[in-house]
This record gives structure tokens, C-alpha cells and sequence, in this order.
């Protein structure tokens, strides 16, 4: 059995092994399934549409903002379930253009779905939803705060005499 030196240990990086294996299995779906089911890249270059967003905090409020330039609003679906907010839609090519007749595609087509989880303070009945300039706004607004019930502490031989009042 060989010895083990000190640089031979220290050159056995066993999180860079799962790195090269993560980059192997990365390489094997994409060329599996990028392009036959749509996961990934299709068309010439172009990814499937997955609307970025922002979401927007205050005191009184929680504002979503979802980029969906060119999606047609009858196209759009906003639900809650369960605190969780969804957000279905879809972008569509025009009705007189054929993939097949692109000479370049970047920009994105087809149905998305995004799903936010949201805080347990938003209240899921207020909920209003805009779309304008191609950005849906959906505002929710938050659930008024408890506010903490101050409890007065009895002392002396007064507190024996209101505790044994309230009791009856």
C-alpha cells in the first residue's frame, strides 16, 4: 500500500468531484431534453418565456410587479391559495408570423406560471391587480396589526382582594 504525503491530501478537493459530476448531469439533460420537450432552448435560440418580477414592501402594503410586455390581458390569471400567490399567463405569436419564417427569435413566447409565497401578515381578500405599460401590478394590502393589550399588575394586600372580585 502506497503512503499518503501531505500534498496528496491536499490536492483531494472531494467538493470539486461533485462539481465535475454536477456539470456532467447538467450537459446530459440539456442535450436530452432542451430541445425534443421544451425545457431550455427551442426555435433559433430563443428560451421559453418566464416573466422576471419585483416585489415591493411597505408598512401598509406588498406590490408585486410581473414584466409581461405583449401579453394580452384577457391572458392573464391572478389566484391565492394557501398564501401562496400564482400568476398564469401567456405570450403568444403574432397571428400572422410562423416560427419557420424567423430568420432570428430572441424574444420569448408561449405560457408561464410564477408562484410568490407571501407573508402571513398580507390579507388575501384586499387584493387589486393593474396592468399597464406591459408591467401587471398586483397590490395587496397587509392585515392591521394587533396591537399588544397592556395588563395591569395588582401588588399589595389590594391585589388579593380585586383577584378574589373578578373571580366571582
Amino acid at each position: 500500500m502506497a503512503k499518503r504525503t501531505r500534498t496528496d491530501i491536499a490536492r483531494r478537493d472531494p467538493f470539486r468531484e461533485f462539481s465535475v459530476l454536477q456539470d456532467g448531469m447538467d450537459r446530459l439533460f440539456e442535450g436530452v431534453f432542451s430541445y425534443s420537450f421544451g425545457f431550455g432552448t427551442w426555435g433559433l435560440g430563443s428560451t421559453q418565456f418566464m416573466p422576471v418580477a419585483d416585489m415591493y414592501e411597505d408598512d401598509n402594503r406588498l406590490e408585486l410587479r410581473l414584466e409581461v410586455p405583449g401579453v394580452d390581458e384577457k391572458d392573464l390569471e391572478i389566484s391565492i391559495q394557501e398564501n401562496v400567490l400564482t400568476v398564469k399567463g401567456e405570450r403568444e405569436l403574432e397571428n400572422n408570423e410562423k416560427s419557420e419564417n424567423f430568420v432570428r427569435q430572441e424574444r420569448a413566447y408561449g405560457k408561464f406560471s410564477r408562484s410568490f409565497t407571501l407573508p402571513s401578515s398580507v390579507d388575501p381578500d384586499h387584493v387589486d391587480a393593474n396592468y399597464v405599460n406591459g408591467i401587471l401590478h398586483v397590490r395587496l394590502r397587509k392585515r392591521a396589526k394587533a396591537l399588544p393589550k397592556q395588563i395591569r399588575v395588582n401588588f399589595g394586600p389590594k391585589a388579593l382582594e380585586s383577584g378574589a372580585k373578578a373571580a366571582a
